[in-house]
């Protein structure tokens, strides 16, 4: 190809017009595969050397690739700042999310604390922040719930009435919430040994944020209660949040003001102090937190005044201090929470993984999405044992480490010794927190999941099958709670790439002047057909479901009717038959004519050779396919004769006649002489013979 160069932002291309043939022979088209077999594949996996041993290390355990080349004095100083910002919100938000999960508040502390470590060894992601999620919270207290409802645990009070025994039902809520995360932590690592990292890309982006954005509402709903200070009856099943958000309306007239007016105060506080940390993050060295200082401020007022005795303000409880020794899961409960388990899995990896892939394009590094799978799986299962439930990686708080100098997963590990600190040591000042001030905190925390309705005018401009995504995806999940919401939210984005598959845009492109832009005609005033040439541009491949849509439309566009052209080339070509069967008709008469003719000249094209000697008389018969006449005379004094070919019937009665004179005056030489009258009679008589010999 070559390109020459004319004026200033212009340039004219000469080169052959291929098609594929023929680009297969000037490109050289490789005709093997430059992929391993099988079996060279099998043999590298189970070739064992001290090269692949390490790779394998390094893939599967991480830390070790970069712990080694971390660079100290850069980025000590970032990691230490953010791992402490972080670790003050894995204390506020684990013992609030805890309470979406239905679990103690502690659980959430343990859930921020040892996942948080396993990450940070097997995890590929330099600023997510694992810990407990309110999306995976509210999902896990919708199967606590399910399994262990308050009805399953009254008991007779000392007066005759029925109370509810916390001790055995929280018992058993956490013995839920560990199977369950165990259950999930299994399934997210056998699908990251298969390499099923790939499956997050049926998660589209307006799924995920419509998703979110319908556990923010149900998040919302399920925290009403501590902030209102009522006691809702608890549903399940689809339409379940309607009918809180109902019995909730129904409870109004019940509210406990001291605990309105504790959320309320501690609402306005977060909201106001969160904003100037927005507005002024350039300035400040790291974010004011205010989570922590709310909480501190509210215990403190709640034991010094005696709120929680006097107005009856629901409190968080004992807090014991320490970690729990391992405990093995109840693997009983698994086959009734499988569709839950899955539910769980695929929403936890899916937010892990967007997070993580938009930290790393943002910095330049590179996630392994099965790595990650793997990596949380061991975060759920590990975490399981020590009293743990489902986490994932948190908008905000990998916002934060991101955004205080987290360069590495060490500020992980600088949030973890903090939340140890506070397990062991500062765990039980904390009992007599409000609950509604952990309501709130929640509340805060869900500003940028609720910010995603801003999403839809957006989607409405740019494209609205994403649009229906998203709002498909939203009602649902509102509606159908939270695992059937999902489901139909997958079934329907995958129909909706199938409709596009079946239902794409065609178009004619037409050159723009003075551009080489082909753009469609139907949109673009300046876009010009090239006249004798028709561009057509379709908008997805051609397969068995849209090949018919696709000839149609090509008709359409292009004003061409295919029927027609098949039509005439099917007349075309019964012509081009009717030719050639006419054609060898003619060859195959041809050639009979010419058999027949070969035949008349193998009795036709006879040569006589008379001999003459003393004694005796010869003649021989020769046949001749030649179209010429020769001439041979050899005489001697022993032999001699005369050879005339005879090639067409058109000489032959001269022929003859000269032949038969010849052959008479030679026999009446012989015979002594004989008069004219004999000698004529003869020669008749003669000529005669050979005529009937010669036909």
């Amino acid at each position: 190809m070559e390109d020459r160069y004319t004026t200033f932002g212009e340039y004219v291309v000469h080169r052959e017009v291929l098609d594929e043939t023929r680009l297969e022979v000037v490109a050289q088209k490789r005709t093997w595969s430059t992929k391993p077999t099988v079996g060279e594949r099998m043999k590298d996996m189970l070739r064992c050397s001290a090269s692949q041993v390490k790779d394998v290390l390094l893939t599967w355990i991480p830390i070790l690739s970069w712990l080694p080349k971390y660079q100290f004095r850069e980025n000590i100083l970032g990691d230490v700042m953010s791992g402490c910002s972080v670790g003050i919100m894995h204390l506020s938000q684990g013992m609030a999310y805890a309470l979406l999960a239905s679990l103690h508040p502690m659980l959430g502390l343990y859930s921020s604390f040892y996942p948080v470590l396993v990450y940070c060894i097997f995890g590929t992601s330099r600023h997510v922040s694992i810990g407990t999620f309110a999306v995976l919270s509210i999902m896990v207290g919708g199967v606590t719930e399910r399994f262990a409802p308050d009805s399953n645990f009254i008991v007779n009070g000392t007066n005759g009435s029925e109370i509810v025994n916390l001790t055995a039902r929280d018992s058993y809520r956490v013995q839920v919430a560990c199977s369950l995360t165990v259950l999930v932590g299994i399934f997210q690592i056998l699908l990251g040994l298969v390499k099923f990292g790939f499956m997050v890309t049926y998660f589209s982006e307006p799924l995920v944020r419509g998703y979110t954005t319908a556990s923010a509402c149900h998040v919302c709903v399920s925290q009403l209660k501590y902030v209102l200070g009522v006691k809702p009856a608890r549903f399940i099943g689809p339409f379940a949040l309607i009918y809180t958000l109902v019995d909730v309306c129904r409870l109004l007239p019940q509210t406990k003001v001291p605990e309105l007016v504790v959320g309320l105060v501690a609402l306005a506080v977060l909201i106001v102090v969160k904003e100037i940390n927005n507005c002024y993050r350039q300035k400040l060295p790291f974010p004011i937190p205010i989570e922590i200082v709310v909480i501190i401020t509210a215990t403190s007022i709640t034991y010094f005044c005696g709120l929680n005795t006097e107005y009856s303000i629901d409190v968080v409880g004992e807090i014991p201090s320490g970690l729990k020794p391992p405990r093995a899961p109840d693997a009983t409960l698994f086959s009734q929470m499988i569709s839950d388990a899955f539910a769980v899995t695929f929403v936890g990896y899916a937010i892990n993984i967007s997070l993580g892939k938009t930290f790393a394009l943002k910095h330049g590094y590179k996630v392994d999405s099965n790595q990650e799978l793997v990596s949380l799986g061991l975060c759920n299962t590990i975490g399981g044992f020590f009293g743990c439930y489902a986490v994932s990686s948190s908008l905000s708080r990998s916002l934060v480490q991101e955004s205080t100098g987290g360069k590495t997963q060490i500020a992980g590990m600088v949030s973890s010794v903090i939340v140890l600190i506070a397990v062991l040591k500062i765990g039980s000042l904390f009992d007599d927190l409000p609950k509604a001030v952990l309501s709130t905190i929640v509340f805060v925390n869900l500003k940028g999941m609720l910010k995603q309705f801003m999403d839809m005018p957006m989607l409405w401009k740019t494209n609205k099958v994403d649009l229906l995504v998203w709002l498909v995806t939203y009602i649902s999940t509102i509606l159908l709670n939270l695992d059937l919401g999902l489901a139909v939210s997958i079934s329907f984005s995958m129909l909706t790439v199938i409709f596009k598959t079946q239902l794409p845009r065609y178009s004619i492109l037409g050159n723009v002047p003075g551009t080489e832009l082909y753009l469609d005609i139907e949109v673009y005033k300046e876009a010009k057909e090239i006249p004798g040439i028709k561009v057509f541009h379709s908008s997805a491949t051609i397969n068995f479901t849209n090949a018919e849509m696709y000839l149609e439309s090509l008709q359409e566009k292009s004003g061409i009717d295919i029927g027609k052209l098949q039509t005439e080339k099917k007349k075309q070509e019964a012509k081009q038959r009717r030719e050639k069967e006419k054609q060898k008709k003619r060859e195959r008469d041809e050639a009979k004519k010419n058999r027949l003719n070969k035949n008349k000249d193998d009795q036709n094209g006879v040569v006589f050779s008379m001999a003459d000697t003393d004694s005796d008389i010869s003649s021989k018969v020769q046949i001749n396919w030649g179209y010429q006449t020769d001439k041979v005379t050899s005489d001697s004094d022993s032999d001699s004769y005369e050879v005339v070919t005879v090639a067409s019937n058109q000489d032959f009665q001269g022929l003859w006649g000269r032949w038969c004179g010849h052959l008479s005056s030679r026999l009446s030489s012989l015979c002594g002489g004989t008069n004219g009258k004999g000698k004529l009679l003869l020669r008749v008589r003669l000529q005669e013979l050979f005529v009937c010999v010669g036909s």
